[in-house]
């Protein structure tokens, strides 16, 4: 009896402790059908203003290194929010074609990653192009705090290329669990010159045939490598890649073939599957060659073949063609591929079977595939999200719905897209990641220690620097959210008694369970130490003492997690008002005018007025200045502060900051380099000093101010180096470098030298008063920011159906019916036709429409429309030598005219463009600029 009780308890017991571990089980399972909301996905940029970054990797300490295409190597703190340049090593970036010219190639420093024991051993590897011979390099240095140290440099792995053609380098890396690194290495091919592969076997053309490269299984060009770094430099080979060593006329480095472009690299850490994007060619259609272009986004099981030069896509043969006859052949063989090229120095049978891509898409809309979109396209790639690759506190961790799936970014189109996987391993479907964020120019994408998602944006246009690269990071919240607090006031200075209203209008939270639960607490305080809280939500309060008042609102949740908001009110001074009357002339653009006639008035309640002579001319800083292409004149005359600061010197500056010159030089502090306070003294500011200045910023220089060498900036034109000279050399002159103009006359629009003439100009005007008792000084401004009447697209304010390719040139893409851009606040005064510089090509699948213009809305006020654009094949040429090329571009382009009714004032314009036939996301035209005439 006691035995069977005794039975019965122990299975009491157990029974018990199950129970315990189902529930402790299940609460800490989540649930993986559940998609989060966007709103709990923060979007921070970390910083802006890169050359040409390319690909990054995370150290420790919340640090991010990353490396620039011209070589330059940086460290992002993200503690502190400081971008350092710590080296630049010697790359080449250019190649020399069989006319002698030399053109701006793809490759330099390409890519660059960690050690996964970089803790220990301090070890990063760089894939770079040799400055010298035509090699790309892998190599490893030695990365201690911000120093890297050239003589632990050691060559791991050389792949031989040609430099008569660009493009194409990879150069993606990443590590897996055993050690074993995996890089991507492009086909360094020539883009096809007909049709859409490259398969030019004749004499002299070895560049245009990817036999040799890609379908060469003797060459590692086009191909993802894996070896096992070793400590003393060298590698090895590990088990399982494509050919076993010592297979003839086989790279055993060689992991999978068949590449044209394979870009950035990333591994499933729980099954071990290689994923990655690869950029296809060119081709619009169909055609007797073969299959139009596609991109790809591809998976790696183990070792294998993916096709290229001889498929594309889901196998999609291309046709044999002789070049040398012109003639075609029949389709090759998926099921036995064989490279019977005259270049191939490889096995001729090929590995079978060909592996399909796991996503591919056109130019247009795909028919697989059709939440890509159509636009540009280039694959670049991401990462897979598993829990178990973060610690426990890493705060930013991905939900578990994110799970396995695939992030995927393409860095033409702007989107992030999650690929879910069947419990094969193979596709089962995909979905828009923060669909109402783009995510443009994406050249690298990974999670970082801290679970957050990390996107590497290069930039608008190919072969330069950007003010817009940049590092963005994308953070999980998964418990409560902060309110999000908007806080204003009607009036923000005036005489006393000031009554202001404040308001908290905007001010929301994401939490249901918070709606309407919010509770607002206005502060307001000074420094004499007045102290005021006011509890409701939309206050108003009368100042009866004059001063200045900090007035902060600060919003808590029902869970007591609070955010706030500030601003400043003045009280005993109403600020001055400054008018400029421009005599019924455009406020926004400028038309080719040789002269412009103004009048200035200033009003203070205080200090009286300027048409009384209370206010003197000299007391009100009047300028008149050249805007260079490229820089918003509203926006320098929001950031000019005076007579002092001038437009022109404060773009200046503004290039300084966003480069590397603060790596060696400081405005009054000597560092590597001089002060630029110490430049300016030294070189009085004449012309012949300012080109001397130009040639050292440019082309370098040593010698001058000690053993410490000047880097060159080649990238910089000689426009935006002749603007940072400018500035450096104003640095020690007391007096404004433009005199204050008069209250009334006229101003004469000059182009400086070094200038396009494609800028705009600047009249502003400020007045800063006399204050009022204790209370400082305030100050009022008027301004009348002259545009160039060729708007950029990109500026536009509103955009709906928008997608960008970014090439050497942007494209500019309009998709689907009732696609719109809108410009906020432009002056038509004597505006009487709008042309708009588009392209419909065949080409990019544009199928063509019409353009509206209305006012105020989408739907608001018709002006006009343009006729219906219909497709026309594009003929691509370069401007002829000595042509200016915006002149050239601008003369040979197709024009959608649209003539408008008479209006006047500024207004939010709005460009519709249209056509009902469209099917889903089709792009209709490329706009590259938008000009505004007033004949």
């Amino acid at each position: 009896m006691l035995s069977l009780y005794k039975t019965h308890f122990q299975f009491r017991l157990i029974f018990g402790l199950l129970l315990l571990l189902i529930f402790f089980s299940c609460k800490k399972t989540e649930d993986t059908t559940v998609k989060p909301e966007d709103n709990r996905f923060t979007k921070v940029v970390l910083t802006e203003g890169m050359d040409e970054p390319m690909e990054m990797t995370f150290l420790p300490q919340n640090k991010i290194l990353l490396v620039e295409r011209k070589g330059g190597i940086k460290i992002f703190d993200e503690k502190t929010g400081e971008m350092k340049l710590i080296a630049t090593i010697p790359v080449n970036t250019k190649y020399t074609n069989k006319e002698g010219r030399v053109r701006e190639a793809e490759e330099g420093l390409m890519g660059v990653i960690a050690h996964p024991d970089f803790a220990k051993n301090s070890w990063i590897y760089m894939y770079y192009a040799d400055p010298a011979e035509a090699k790309h390099v892998l190599a490893r240095w030695e990365l201690h705090g911000d120093s890297l140290y050239a003589d632990t440099k050691k060559i791991i792995l050389e792949v031989p290329t040609q430099r008569e053609e660009c493009c194409h380098t990879g150069g993606g890396m990443v590590f897996d669990k055993e050690g074993n690194l995996f890089l991507t290495v492009g086909n360094n091919t020539v883009n096809p010159r007909v049709g859409s592969s490259n398969l030019d076997e004749r004499p002299g053309m070895e560049s245009s045939d990817d036999q040799r490269a890609p379908g060469n299984t003797n060459d590692l060009r086009g191909k993802i490598l894996r070896i096992h770094p070793e400590d003393d430099g060298t590698y090895t080979i590990p088990e399982g890649n494509l050919f076993p060593v010592g297979t003839e006329k086989t790279r055993p480095e060689i992991y999978t073939m068949g590449h044209r472009n394979p870009w950035r690299p990333t591994l499933d850490s729980e099954t071990g599957y290689l994923y990655w994007g690869e950029v296809g060619p060119d081709a619009s259609i169909d055609s007797i060659w073969g299959p139009k272009g596609y991109d790809e986004f591809n998976q790696a099981k183990g070792p294998g073949f993916f096709g290229w030069p001889y498929f594309i896509g889901n196998n999609q043969p291309y046709n044999k063609h002789d070049l040398a006859t012109n003639t075609y052949g029949a389709p090759f063989d998926v099921n036995s591929p064989v490279n019977e090229s005259v270049n191939n120095t490889g096995l001729k049978n090929l590995p079978t079977p060909v592996v399909p891509a796991m996503i591919w898409y056109p130019y247009g809309v795909s028919e697989e595939f059709p939440i890509l979109g159509s636009s540009g396209r280039s694959a670049t790639g991401g990462p897979v999200f598993r829990k178990a690759d973060f610690k426990k506190e890493a705060p930013f961790v991905f939900p578990a719905y994110y799970e396995g799936k695939w992030l995927i970014v393409d860095f033409m189109r702007g989107w992030i897209m999650a690929v879910t996987m069947d419990e094969n391993g193979d596709y089962k479907s995909m979905e828009r990641f923060l669909p109402n964020e783009t995510f443009s120019s994406a050249i690298d994408m990974d999670f970082g220690p801290d679970g957050a998602l990390y996107v590497l944006e290069y930039g608008s246009a190919w072969f330069r620097g950007n003010a817009n690269s940049r590092i963005v990071k994308i953070e999980y919240n998964a418990g409560n959210r902060k309110p999000n607090v908007s806080a204003s006031s009607d009036k923000y200075a005036g005489g006393v008694p000031l009554t202001a209203k404040f308001s908290a209008e905007g001010t929301s939270d994401y939490d249901d369970y918070d709606q309407g639960k919010l509770g607002f607490e206005w502060s307001l305080t000074s420094a004499s130490g007045f102290k005021q809280v006011l509890k409701d939500q939309n206050p108003e309060f009368t100042f009866t003492e004059a001063g200045t008042y900090q007035v902060l609102l600060t919003v808590t949740d029902t869970k007591g997690e609070k955010n706030s908001a500030t601003f400043e009110i003045v009280a005993g001074n109403e600020p001055p008002v400054v008018s400029i009357d421009f005599g019924g002339l455009n406020k926004t653009f400028y038309f080719g005018e040789k002269e412009f006639e103004y009048t200035i008035q200033v009003e203070d309640k205080e200090d009286g007025t300027s048409a009384e002579g209370k206010i003197k001319a000299e007391e009100v800083a009047v300028t008149f200045d050249y805007v260079p292409a490229g820089f918003d004149p509203i926006e320098i005359a929001s950031k000019q502060s005076g007579a002092e600061n001038m437009a022109f010197l404060k773009i200046g500056k503004n290039l300084i900051e966003a480069s590397d010159c603060k790596s060696c030089h400081q405005y009054d502090k000597t560092s590597i380099g001089p002060s630029y306070t110490v430049v300016a003294a030294r070189y009085p500011k004449t012309e012949e000093n300012t080109k001397l200045l130009i040639g050292k910023i440019i082309n370098g220089g040593s010698g001058v101010w000690g053993e410490h060498g000047m880097s060159a900036h080649p990238q910089l034109s000689e426009a935006d180096a002749r603007r940072m000279v400018d500035f450096i050399l104003s640095m020690n002159e007391t007096k404004p470098t433009v005199a204050s103009l008069p209250l009334s006359g006229k101003v004469t629009p000059v182009v400086p030298e070094g200038e396009n003439g494609q800028g705009g100009y600047l009249l502003r005007a400020s007045y800063a008063d006399k204050g009022a008792g204790n209370v400082g000084s305030l100050t009022g401004v008027d301004y009348i920011a002259l545009r160039n009447p060729f708007l950029d697209p990109q500026l536009s304010d509103i955009r709906k159906g928008v997608n960008m390719m970014t090439t050497p040139r942007v494209n500019f893409f309009m998709v689907g019916d009732q696609s719109h851009i809108g410009f906020k606040a432009l002056d038509l005064t004597g505006v009487k036709q709008i042309d708009l510089y588009v392209e419909v090509s065949p080409r990019n699948d544009a199928i063509g429409g019409s353009v509206e213009v209305r006012v105020g809305s989408p739907t608001g006020e018709l002006l006009g429309q343009s006729e219906q654009m219909v497709p026309k094949e594009a003929e691509f040429r370069r401007p002829p030598e000595g042509v200016n090329p915006v002149e050239w571009r601008r003369q040979n382009a197709t024009k959608a005219q649209v003539v408008l009714n008479p209006t006047a004032g500024k207004q939010d314009v709005y460009f519709i463009f249209k056509n009902p036939k469209a099917k889903g996301e089709e792009i209709l035209m490329s706009i590259s600029e938008i000009e505004f005439r007033d004949k």
